[in-house]
């Protein structure tokens, strides 16, 4: 892979996820100018991550067919197209509207772009530019949020997403100097190929751990602007944007996921260590302090893509064909875990409080290691 074709890959990816997460830090004031309840905002998040639950299949397929720069040129300017549109919400159903086109957009953007990696890195390279991919989705979505958090302060929630539109827009621009990849080709694909895939047992443990991994932190970060607002009055968008800052830590865990596996021995055992410590870090969101969960959202940013990062590049490096499905059903995976953590959690937290809100994100997590080590 050229330094031209990683640049805008990264660039891409930072993109991507910086339009998914932009209005996380904006909840609070968006609930106030559309006058809706803070359930009624996380639908905001959630109505973009359940047709990521069930496209990137979709689009495994696709890509199977048709060449995943082709799918990304496409997909890109038509979500620099949707940035626009919601800058220009006067009604939170519009609002919810552009944002779950965005949904049905995005899973082929990551699709496209693990595929991509997958086939333009050789097989001894693949787990370290698949860190450098997850590296850059958590670059993408701490700036999304940080960056519109900042502008929204500063200018207005409506221009966060006008900055969204402009830097698409470039994007789409580069994604014409990108190498092209080549099409997979393989025999027509039916249900049974699917089921069959996920029969496999190496495939559905990474598959099962990175949905209840994913659960628990779309479900934090999602009512964590809420939480911290109940603990400080203070706390505007620019300032909760920051509170994300903990995403830096795992940037610097997945560029560096294979001296884990190489510590512990093997991705599975590096994955399980990872669910140890998220565990630690969710219990530690207890605390009653701004300052504290700063510090601890290093650790669970850290533990999250520990997991992320060794599952999909043991999952590239285990298969030999098909990689535009298997990488389809892992983001698949990922965001059904995501849409339904981004709001199944939130009725424990209204009915319960955040202290059984947090105790129902570590039972998932035990769900998560117990299914390590089935056999």
């Amino acid at each position: 892979m050229t330094i031209l074709n990683l640049i805008i890959i990264i660039y891409t990816t930072v993109l991507t996820f910086s339009a998914l997460y932009a209005p996380q830090p904006l909840l609070p004031i968006l609930t106030d100018f559309f006058q809706i309840d803070k359930s009624t905002a996380a639908l905001s998040t959630t109505v973009t991550l359940i047709p990521l639950s069930i496209a990137p299949v979709i689009y495994g397929v696709i890509l199977e067919k048709v060449t995943s720069k082709q799918v990304l040129k496409i997909t890109i300017f038509l979500l620099a197209i949707s940035e626009y549109l919601i800058s220009k919400s006067h009604t939170y159903d519009f609002f919810l509207a552009i944002r779950i086109f965005q949904g049905i957009l995005v899973p082929a953007i990551l699709t496209s772009l693990m595929t991509y990696v997958s086939i333009i890195a050789d097989s001894k390279n693949i787990q370290k530019f698949m860190s450098y991919y997850i590296a850059s989705t958590i670059l993408g979505g701490f700036s999304g949020r940080a960056v519109s958090g900042f502008i929204s302060v500063n200018f207005g929630w409506r221009y966060s997403f006008l900055y969204l539109f402009i830097s698409l827009s470039i994007c789409f621009i580069l994604l014409n100097f990108l190498s092209a990849d080549s099409r997979l080709n393989v025999k027509k694909i039916g249900l049974n190929t699917i089921v069959n895939l996920i029969k496999i047992s190496n495939y559905n443990k990474m598959y099962i751990a990175i949905f209840c991994a994913f659960y628990v932190f779309a479900g934090l970060l999602n009512f964590l602007p809420f939480r911290l607002t109940e603990i400080s009055q203070e706390m505007g968008e620019f300032k909760i944007g920051l509170m994300y800052s903990g995403y830096l830590a795992g940037i610097f865990v997945t560029l560096n996921s294979f001296k884990f596996i190489k510590l512990f021995g093997s991705e599975l055992k590096s994955i399980f260590f990872g669910f140890i410590l998220y565990i630690a870090a969710v219990i530690m969101f207890n605390i009653h302090s701004v300052k504290a969960i700063f510090v601890v959202m290093f650790v669970f940013c850290g533990a999250m893509f520990l997991i992320h990062s060794v599952a999909s590049g043991y999952l590239n490096k285990i298969s030999k064909d098909k990689k535009g499905l298997i990488n389809g059903l892992y983001v698949s995976s990922y965001y059904a875990g995501g849409s339904i953590g981004s709001f199944l959690p939130g009725f424990v937290y209204k009915y319960s409080g955040w202290n059984f809100f947090l105790l129902s994100l570590v039972v998932v997590l035990i769900i998560g290691i117990l299914n390590l080590i089935r056999k």
